[in-house]
């Protein structure tokens, strides 16, 4: 992969396992997997209820020592569903404005060559724009045929304004999933050529632009468009969906509330249920969170879809501490969609927090190989540092600087990570100005903690902290309940010499994750 250093091309050991039969074994299966599901979960809620019995303690050593930028940034930055769903393996379809993509359209015939028969007819079914646009799981294969044969359709009918909005809303979906950010532009430029076809009456090219936006975290131009699309055609499920992502990502969280309620009043099924699970998750309802997820698993439809379920559930369980059940949800993963990257960089996480550290980074590096991500580099060049590893860290560090230069040329926003690499790796105070802007765009929990973490290591500790409690206090905003966020709360606490406010929240952070947080120092 350009950019990124260190990857294998393919998963290793458990991480990269595959199931051994095609999508009729995985129908079968289904019930059974959602079964296990359904029972995993009934045995976490009853340890809930009995104080959390059972709770794995932190170890030491090199792992006890990282911490994980997004062991932080999988907490507060991976969208597991939604925008940003599904991931996998390099190689979506190409066609004229594609041929670049290495791959594309392997085993349908020449990129761009029309794809027909009934596999087309399923597709469209399926991958309406408004729906795609909102991640619904259309696997790989189905999205190379998409893109192929609506490639095919606009140069046959260049004014044809619904075959331009697929398109646009498929190249979203495919540079989310293969990390190739030039698609971002295309798809950009194929949504406002079907705006401008159709000016009225085209949620679906709205749809797009919102999902664009998100993708980009351009989170005051996906409110735009979102609340535009909403307005259009207020009865469609999707448009909710993508709508709570922008105020997410605002800090709008009063509206996020009222627009899950109007997105489940529109729509019950699966998806919407597992946009819930992902807001309750957030407030700290993990016993909804869970029951959500459930009740996803249960009616996913195809492999694509199940394995970004498991994933989401492989977040929740590593949030709560639970590292095994984790990495069964991300092995799982791994088996419905083997190119799922988020699964690999989860097990990752998992696999480095609890001592095998050479195995977590076999996961990280096949995790980059199949998806490039400056987030997923730059954890693996912080386990490389606490390996004592600095050269291959240093390397990391540099492509995460490449990957970002990148985005940004795409139009993608990766402030974020930027500020982090700053922050405990480069100049703090170049990370403080960084996030200070971002701020001032778009301010979410997501910021708030970021910056307050890069005002610590500048140094301003007092200032730190009022954006630490914006994280971290239900009244002031904070209601998600961030293992990571509480923990660079307890560090600036103690900077501060507040030692009784810092010991109080060192040992929440513990009880939300103690993998999270390290050795119990704060």
């Amino acid at each position: 992969m350009s950019g990124v250093r260190n990857e294998e091309p393919a998963a290793p050991g458990a991480d990269g396992a595959r199931g051994d039969g095609g999508a009729g074994r995985w129908r079968d299966e289904g019930a059974v997997r959602a079964a296990r599901w359904r029972d995993g979960d009934a045995r976490w809620a009853a340890r809930r209820r009995d104080g959390g019995a059972g709770r794995v303690t932190w170890g030491r050593g090199a792992a006890a020592r990282w911490r994980g930028r997004a062991v932080a940034g999988a907490l507060v930055g991976c969208v597991v569903l939604g925008v940003g769903v599904m991931v996998a393996a390099p190689g979506g379809g190409g066609g004229a404005a594609g041929r670049d993509d290495a791959g594309a359209g392997r085993g349908m015939g020449a990129p761009g060559a029309p794809a027909r028969g009934p596999v087309v007819a399923e597709v469209r079914a399926r991958a309406g724009a408004g729906v795609l646009a909102a991640g619904m799981s259309v696997g790989a294969d189905e999205l190379a045929v998409l893109v192929a044969d609506r490639e095919e359709r606009v140069r046959a009918r260049p004014r044809d304004g619904a075959a331009w909005a697929v398109l646009g809303a498929a190249y979203v979906e495919r540079a989310r999933r293969t990390g190739r950010v030039h698609d971002y532009p295309r798809a950009e430029q194929a949504l406002r050529t079907s705006l401008r076809l159709r000016p009225r009456g085209n949620a679906d090219a709205l749809d797009g632009m919102t999902a664009l936006a998100n993708a980009r975290r351009d989170f005051p131009t996906a409110r735009e468009w979102g609340e535009r699309a909403v307005a259009e055609s207020p009865g469609r499920w999707t448009s909710y969906a993508l709508l709570l992502d922008a105020y997410d990502g605002l800090g709008r969280y009063k509206a996020v509330r009222g627009t899950l309620e109007r997105l489940l009043r529109t729509d019950s099924g699966p998806a919407a249920q597992a946009w819930a699970a992902r807001v309750y998750w957030d407030q700290g309802r993990r016993e909804d969170a869970a029951a959500a997820l459930t009740d996803a698993a249960a009616a996913a439809s195809t492999p694509a879809e199940e394995a970004a379920l498991w994933v989401r559930a492989g977040e929740l369980a590593w949030e709560r501490g639970e590292p095994a059940e984790a990495s069964r949800y991300f092995t799982a993963a791994v088996r419905a969609d083997p190119g799922a990257a988020d699964a690999l960089a989860g097990r990752g996480r998992v696999l480095a927090a609890t001592g095998r550290a050479a195995e977590g980074v076999r996961a990280y590096r096949a995790a980059l190989a199949r998806r490039p991500s400056a987030r997923v580099a730059l954890e693996l060049g912080e386990l490389y540092q606490s390996l004592g590893r600095a050269g291959a860290a240093e390397e990391q560090y540099a492509a995460v600087r490449e990957l970002v230069r990148r985005s940004a040329a795409a139009g993608v926003n990766e402030a974020l990570v930027l500020g982090a690499l700053e922050a405990d790796h480069g100049d703090p105070a170049r990370a403080v100005r960084l996030l200070r802007a971002e701020w001032r765009r778009q301010p979410g929990l997501r910021v708030a903690d970021a910056l307050g973490w890069a005002l610590h290591r500048a140094g301003a500790h007092e200032e730190a902290l009022e954006y630490a409690r914006r994280a971290t206090d239900p009244a002031r905003g904070g209601e998600v309940r961030s293992a990571a966020y509480v923990h660079h709360r307890a560090e600036i606490e103690r900077a501060l010499g507040l030692t009784a406010s810092a010991r109080r929240h060192g040992e929440e952070a513990r009880r939300i994750n103690p993998y999270v947080v390290g050795d119990g120092s704060a």
